[in-house]
């Protein structure tokens, strides 16, 4: 039993001793927000500041999660977009020269052209940003966008 009351007493002391570090801690950080609130003016305040950097940081984390996201959601719209385009132009063009139409060819659909045109110049806008020479062959803009911000 003597055993258990020292070890409960020496336990006693230590969390005595942290409550006391605790007081003495909230005591000093009051009074320095009341000397700096005294010193500076509101949005100058050191420990306001401290903390509204911290929390930008954490909404840059934030941020930076929701744009790979976004990337990633881009990436799947114009995969989507590009098969299912691509896919049709061929059935309609399978179509037309079963019926005995000439197929137009890549020149003459305007809309293939553009879509085409804007994949293109959204690498070509990419790469720019990144500033060094990527491979012509990417087909996934998701990577190479990512690799302009990151």
């Amino acid at each position: 039993m003597d055993l258990k009351n020292e070890h409960h007493e020496a336990t006693e002391g230590l969390v005595r001793l942290l409550t006391k570090a605790n007081h003495d801690l909230t005591v000093v950080q009051h009074r320095l927000d009341t000397e700096f609130q005294q010193i500076y003016p509101e949005s100058a305040n050191p420990m306001k500041l401290v903390s509204r950097i911290k929390k930008i940081q954490q909404d840059l984390s934030t941020l930076e999660e929701q744009c790979r996201e976004l990337l990633t959601a881009k990436q799947d719209l114009i995969d989507k977009a590009r098969t299912t385009l691509v896919g049709n132009r061929n059935l309609v063009q399978r179509m037309e020269a079963s019926m005995g139409i000439s197929p137009s060819s890549d020149t003459n659909d305007s809309a293939f052209a553009n879509f085409n045109l804007i994949i293109d110049e959204w690498k070509v806008q990419a790469r720019s940003k990144k500033g060094d020479e990527i491979d012509t062959d990417v087909d996934d803009v998701n990577t190479l966008l990512f690799s302009t911000i990151v």
